[in-house]
């Protein structure tokens, strides 16, 4: 059993990367990795932390004994859900659970958030990166759309990281057969968690006209297309195509053995042979 206002790794572990997760606060000094989806808060001060989505914040430091006890409860104390990992971070590890690394995140701006721009109008990759982003990399990361041609001098006008734009001096774009996306996964050191690289070959195979790649691929280019067409602004098809995500997220974490059909529904013996 836990300790009181507290949560195990493994419990935890189901948690991250799902929408509604809990807020992880990481209140350890420049750690080379995190558990998917940290947050690191610039102010020592827990009681000056704004946040106001009212999701449950776990508290992180190096071993569940040093700091994260004393802001867990200066949390509560202002009537903020808030429990500590226990354990802390060394427990995450030894537990062998994901994580993230940081070695290329972006320099954070003044207000927390690390921010990103891209072409506008997305279709695949510049939905499934931003998702990805959120969900294991910075939960607040700003996302920028501009015009093509627009995308690098905004990136140095505003310190924003460019993405999935064809450019010698981008990072995060297309390499030989692999998109953005894949891009990604590798660099923020995630090729080793399977429903990632699952999603990844979908993604892929959507991405760069390979249907073949993996057999979900032609459904997410169809659905990603008409989401395009959906809306008009890139902002609110960003939001529906998180959804669409977190479902194959999912799937691809602990549904791909489930099957459906006209009888799957019915008890054995009831099944109507057809």
């Amino acid at each position: 059993m836990p300790a009181h206002n507290a949560i195990t790794p493994d419990k935890l572990s189901r948690l991250v990367a799902l929408p509604g997760s809990p807020r992880i606060i990481d209140l350890r000094d420049t750690p080379p990795e995190a558990i998917p989806g940290s947050l690191f808060r610039v102010d020592d001060d827990p009681s000056r932390w704004i946040d106001d989505s009212g999701r449950t914040m776990v508290v992180v430091d190096a071993d569940g004994r040093g700091k994260a006890v004393s802001a867990a409860a200066i949390l509560r104390s202002d009537g903020k859900p808030a429990e500590v990992l226990e354990g802390g971070f060394a427990a995450w590890t030894a537990a062998r659970l994901p994580t993230v690394s940081l070695a290329h995140l972006p320099e954070r701006h003044a207000d927390g958030r690390t921010w990103w721009v891209t072409r506008a109008r997305p279709k695949v990759d510049r939905i499934a990166c931003p998702w990805l982003i959120r969900r294991f990399v910075d939960p607040d990361a700003r996302f920028l759309f501009v015009a093509p041609g627009e995308v690098l001098a905004v990136a140095e006008q505003q310190s924003a990281e460019p993405f999935d734009v064809v450019d010698e001096g981008v990072f995060w774009s297309h390499r030989g057969e692999r998109c953005t996306f894949d891009m990604m996964v590798e660099a923020f050191g995630l090729g080793m968690h399977e429903p990632l690289v699952r999603l990844a070959s979908i993604v892929r195979g959507a991405d760069t006209d390979r249907p073949d790649v993996a057999p979900e691929a032609a459904g997410l280019l169809a659905i990603s297309l008409g989401l395009s067409r959906i809306y008009s602004d890139d902002h609110e098809q960003l939001e529906a195509g998180m959804t669409i995500y977190d479902a194959l997220y999912r799937w691809c974490r602990d549904a791909q053995s489930e099957k459906h059909n006209w009888t799957s529904h019915q008890p054995a013996r009831a099944k109507v042979q057809l």
